[in-house]
Formats: structure tokens, C-alpha cells, sequence
């Protein structure tokens, strides 16, 4: 059989000029958007705004919650907004987050995090029912008549009510599978270190993923207190132009 010709070797300098192709293809493409969180506005400035004398605003502290955070968790709790229901029984907790792990170079991305947590409460304002939203997923438990406490997951803040039977997940959002995730989206985490400041990875088991150990109080954090059906534009105004616009409520029914 006649020999085939044989591919010339590679030359330090082409493989040098791929690899710097390719890095400056990879630098472009993680060109995503940056976070610009505005000022503060004037609270009471904002659509559907009250006091926090209010006796609406003075129930949205009460039934705060306290988030439990994992203790490697690398961005910021930047603004919380409460948001009172005019007929339901019924507060939204909307917490922004700096960024989210994973995505963030990816253009015309959300340039934050926005999650919600509702807390609905009887006559006697104790909390009776907790609706957290999961990646898609409103998780819904009745909760005790105590203090709401919520466990944040790492990096990409999805909220789940405290000790939650992870089993009980969808099953294309299991908490092992996000730890898995951390691993498998390596790159994805380093790319996003081109657009803003965050971790190179997970770097524990999933023994310690699981861990919520850091208490974060809400209620001394409440940015506005509003009472509307529909927070949209004051959002807007405090969390900026560009969020992720979550559902407002965990279901339309009375």
C-alpha cells in the first residue's frame, strides 16, 4: 500500500497564534453585561411606598426572614425589598444579589441575582405558610407560627426553607446536582471572573455545599416597604433597569 502523506508538525509559533486566538475569542465572548445597582432612591418616593411606622411596614419586619447562608458564599446581599399584599395575607421578600455564579459572561445576561421568598401569616400575624422560589420552582411548606428561616444555596442563591428534604426536589434540581455542577462548569465560573470579581470554585465536598451556617437577619435590611399588587416599577427603581422580574406572587388565587 502506498504510505500517506504524513501532516507536517505544527510550529511553535502557529500554536502559539491559536492559542492566543483562541483566548482572545474567549476574552470577547465573556464581554457580558456589569452590574450597575443604583443610589438608593428616597424610599418613600416609590410607587405604593409607606413608612416604616406603617403598620403594614412594622408586620413586614416581624416576619422577616433570617437567611442561613453558606459560609464560602462570595457575593453580596445587596438590597431587600417587602413587598405587603392590599388583600391577601401575604409578603414578598425580594433579595438581589451582586451576581450569580454561573452565566455572568454570557451577553445580555441579567447582570444580578434576584430571588423571592413570600411569607403568609394569619389574623394574629404569625407566619403560617412559606413559598421560596428554586430555579424555576416555587417550593411551598405551612411553617410553624415561628421565625421564618431560610437556607441560602452557594453562588447561585436559590432559597429553600430550612432543614428541607433535599429528596423531595424536582428532580432536575437536586442540591447534589448543583455541587456536581460547580465541577463540571469549571469554565464557566472562570469566565465569569473577565466581567466582575467572584470565586474560582467550589472548592469543598458536598458535605460542606450542604452547610448553612451564617445567619443573615432581613429585617434590619429592608431597603423600601411597599404595598401594590404589582412592585414592578419600584423595583425598577432600586434594583435597576435590568432584573430578572421574577412572579410577584407564588399563585393567583385569593
Amino acid at each position: 500500500m502506498p504510505n500517506r502523506p504524513r501532516r507536517p508538525a505544527a510550529r511553535p509559533g502557529a500554536v502559539l497564534r491559536s492559542t492566543l486566538s483562541g483566548a482572545a475569542l474567549l476574552a470577547g465572548a465573556a464581554c457580558g453585561p456589569r452590574a450597575h445597582i443604583p443610589v438608593r432612591p428616597e424610599p418613600l418616593a416609590l410607587p405604593g411606598a409607606v413608612a416604616p411606622e406603617a403598620d403594614a411596614a412594622s408586620r413586614a419586619r416581624a416576619l422577616a426572614p433570617v437567611l442561613y447562608l453558606q459560609r464560602d458564599e462570595w457575593f453580596r446581599l445587596e438590597r431587600v425589598v417587602a413587598v405587603i399584599h392590599p388583600e391577601r395575607r401575604l409578603i414578598a421578600y425580594h433579595l438581589l444579589w451582586r451576581d450569580d455564579v454561573h452565566g455572568s459572561w454570557i451577553p445580555f445576561t441579567v447582570p444580578t441575582d434576584q430571588e423571592l421568598v413570600w411569607v403568609g401569616y394569619d389574623s394574629t400575624g404569625a407566619a403560617t405558610d412559606v413559598w421560596t422560589f428554586w430555579h424555576g420552582t416555587i417550593l411551598h411548606t405551612p411553617w410553624p407560627r415561628s421565625q421564618v428561616t431560610i437556607d441560602v444555596q452557594w453562588g447561585k442563591h436559590g432559597s429553600l426553607p430550612r432543614n428541607t428534604f433535599y429528596e423531595d426536589l424536582p428532580a432536575t434540581k437536586k442540591l447534589n446536582s448543583f455541587w456536581l455542577f460547580t465541577y463540571v462548569g469549571l469554565p464557566d465560573i472562570w469566565l465569569g471572573r473577565l466581567t466582575r470579581r467572584g470565586p474560582l470554585c467550589f472548592c469543598h465536598g458536598y458535605r460542606r455545599y450542604r452547610e448553612f451556617t451564617t445567619p443573615l437577619p432581613l429585617a434590619p435590611r429592608i431597603d423600601a416597604y411597599l404595598v401594590t399588587r404589582e412592585p414592578d416599577e419600584a423595583l425598577k427603581r432600586v434594583f435597576g433597569g435590568k432584573y430578572s422580574g421574577k412572579r410577584e406572587w407564588p399563585t393567583d388565587e385569593p
